[in-house]
């Protein structure tokens, strides 16, 4: 069987409602892994917040973070790593210019803070930054940015489509043996982008035209896991 990659979101898709990982979709995951199939962690979630997972489904892949701003091998150097990690000045143009890239947020992310335009939870997930509520002090503030950000985490029209695309490069494997799932906006592109894209059962409407087919089951039914397991075990 010609080995595939295969790129999971989290949020709404490999994870139930409540954040976790269910105990049949961390065995079909770890069997898939174990025929050679390649699984990609690929989510809009910081590093330090996809991390557990990656290890709960002892995954040794790269892992896109960031909606693609990160692509890495956790834990590991690697010499393809690619990572948004740019002068100061960089982060206050894009900032002067969110209009123009038609933003809904930029947030400049450090080891410990983070700065964002928008902190409204409407806008932007606060989990999206390992918090519960923004903060007042999460308040982009021209005059806070005093050094050049790790990561800027920015939401616009652009997802995991062209970190997607590195990977396969990489890994010299072949786009129409890329397989992706999602469940929101974001996810578009990433769903439009690879070999074969399934929108989950409960996926944003606005979702479905993107996708090759949507699966009969929810992440609650862990509809990624039972799709896998019929395809591939």
């Amino acid at each position: 069987m010609t080995k595939k990659m295969i790129a999971v979101d989290l949020d709404g898709t490999l994870l139930n409602g409540e954040s976790k990982l269910s105990d049949f979709t961390k065995e079909t995951i770890k069997k898939i892994s174990k025929k050679g199939h390649h699984v990609v962690i690929a989510t809009g979630r910081p590093y330090r917040m996809a991390k557990d997972f990656y290890d709960q489904l002892e995954l040794e892949t790269p892992m896109i973070n960031f909606n693609g701003s990160l692509t890495h091998l956790p834990g590991r150097a690697w010499k393809h790593e690619k990572c948004l990690t740019v002068d100061k000045k960089y982060l206050l143009d894009i900032v002067k210019r969110k209009e123009d890239i038609e933003a809904d947020f930029i947030a400049g992310e450090y080891r410990k803070n983070f700065y964002i335009t928008s902190p409204d939870k409407e806008i932007a997930d606060p989990k999206l930054f390992g918090v519960e509520n923004f903060r007042p002090e999460n308040q982009f503030k021209s005059d806070l940015v005093t050094k050049g950000p790790n990561c800027i985490l920015l939401q616009t029209r652009a997802d995991d489509k062209f970190a997607l695309e590195y990977l396969l490069n990489v890994m010299n494997i072949d786009r129409q043996n890329l397989i992706a799932f999602g469940d929101e906006h974001n996810d578009q592109e990433m769903l439009s982008f690879a070999g074969r894209g399934y929108a989950m059962k409960n996926a944003n409407p606005a979702l479905l035209s993107f996708a090759d087919e949507q699966l009969p089951l929810t992440n609650e039914e862990d509809g990624v896991a039972h799709f896998l397991q019929e395809q591939f075990l």
